[in-house]
């Protein structure tokens, strides 16, 4: 047995502990969840949606502990509100879409034949959540499995130990029958030797490609499937129609933002050489306006990361840069809350910055974003496509035509235009290259989640 700490970033000391499940336990609750899929499979559609919609509710009723709670395990300002917004648009899109999208497709129904493909759970979904959008990331899968008749397995990150036990509390509230979502604390090594065994039907995980590739190694020869979102460097690019003003303020906040610890935050910026003055001087003026500190506090607007190790990954890369010629335009005694040693780290724009630069190629996950001169769509193209990554893209432009055409040569799973750092649940959530692969939301998050099964029945 081994003891999962949170630390929270506002004070470095522990702020929760729970000790982990042994192999043996899961497995005896494996049985339990498959015997309660298997009667779940069975109630009708309308039965799981009422009692998905209702534990959202019941999660909504917790929001304003759920928000200190954030705060103190990975540093989001409460003034913030927390997350429940997002995941109730999350859910309802999803339950509202279940019967068309899980209906039988038939292909006919005549005197001599009766031909149709269904779609079936898969039986026991486990999730691998991530701390930085611990509620929002976790829905995604959440819902649509358990309203397609799965059971639902959740791991969450240790930075993030309580919101496991928030989404459990809701669902008990809400009605659902036992077994049907288990909240699991567990080792990296058994989540791996469970993996191995095949112990799950689908495997969602939300996290660093390394821990992606850890998963692929584990699944290996199971043939259980998994849905992997594992990293992006999401890139903006402004062009000379933009308007600027809305271009700075949506562009920056989707740097800096949960202090840069968003899935699809912006972490490269590429504007055209026009307005490319204007552009850094207001982005400037704006990170200045910044407030670090306590999370707790209603009049800070960005907290600390929620690690020191994250802050530091990003410190290095700053200095990385800075070596390599970038210029630094946040002054951090702006920041007296950054001393270089805890997890509160001062937001930084970078100019003067190229490719052969970390904060440009690798993924940064904090407050720091490069902005580059271009001088062209072609060379904007080129440059967001000299990635690892594939999560979004962010195109600011007043010409759709254009968007679309560009967005066609980007190699991205979403093309936002005069938008950024957003999920849309009408739309698939995926990625391409190293970000992963799978989808979730949409009608694709339903098809992840079940099985195809075709009817071929002659009547006479």
């Amino acid at each position: 047995m081994t003891t999962l700490t949170c630390i929270s970033p506002i004070t470095g000391e522990p702020f929760a502990t729970r000790e982990t499940h042994s192999v043996a336990e899961v497995e005896a609750l494996l049985d339990k969840a498959r015997a309660a899929q298997a009667a779940w499979a069975k109630r009708s559609l309308a039965d799981r949606r009422d009692i998905v919609r209702t534990a959202i509710s019941a999660l909504k009723v917790m929001n304003d502990d759920v928000v200190v709670e954030l705060a103190h395990m990975m540093g989001r300002p409460v003034r913030y509100g927390g997350e429940i917004g997002g995941v109730k648009e999350r859910a309802d899109y999803m339950a509202s879409i279940a019967e068309k999208t899980l209906a039988d497709d038939v292909i006919a129904d005549d005197k001599a034949f009766k031909r149709y493909i269904a779609r079936e759970p898969l039986g026991v979904v486990f999730v691998v959540a991530p701390w930085n959008y611990p509620y929002l990331t976790a829905v995604n899968s959440i819902v649509p499995a358990l309203i397609a008749g799965n059971a639902v397995m959740l791991k969450h990150a240790t930075q993030t130990l309580l919101a496991g036990e928030r989404f459990a509390m809701a669902f008990k509230e809400a009605g659902l029958p036992d077994g049907l979502f288990t909240n699991l604390f567990l080792s990296h090594d058994d989540t791996s030797a469970l993996i191995a065994a095949g112990s799950f039907d689908f495997i969602n995980f939300t996290g660093s490609v390394n821990g992606g590739r850890t998963m692929e190694k584990a699944a290996a020869g199971t043939f259980t499937p998994l849905g992997l979102e594992l990293g992006g460097k999401d890139p903006g690019y402004v062009r000379a129609d933009a308007d600027l003003d809305k271009a700075v303020d949506t562009l920056i906040d989707g740097a800096m933002f949960n202090s840069g610890q968003c899935c699809c935050g912006i972490e490269r910026i590429y504007v055209h050489e026009s307005l490319f003055d204007a552009f850094v001087e207001k982005a400037k003026s704006l990170v200045e306006g910044y407030v670090l500190g306590d999370p707790l506090d209603q009049s800070t607007t960005i907290g600390p990361m929620a690690n020191l190790r994250f802050a530091n990954v990003v410190r290095e890369q700053i200095a990385e840069a800075l070596e390599k010629g970038a210029k630094a335009l946040i002054d951090p005694k702006l920041f007296p809350a950054d001393t270089g040693e805890t997890a509160y780290l001062a937001p930084q724009i970078l100019v003067d910055v190229d490719h052969s630069m970390k904060v440009m190629r690798e993924e940064s996950f904090g407050p720091v974003v490069g902005i580059m001169k271009v001088s062209s769509d072609e060379e904007a193209i080129d440059l967001m496509n000299d990635s690892d990554f594939g999560l979004t893209a962010s195109l600011w432009t007043k010409d759709v035509k254009a968007a679309e055409e560009i967005g066609r040569q980007i190699e991205t799973g979403t093309v936002f235009m005069n938008r950024c750092d957003y999920l849309d649940p009408a739309l698939c959530w995926t990625g391409c290259k190293e970000t992963g692969r799978g989808a979730t939301l949409s009608s694709l998050g339903y098809l992840s989640l079940t099985r195809p099964k075709s009817y071929h029945l002659k009547k006479a």
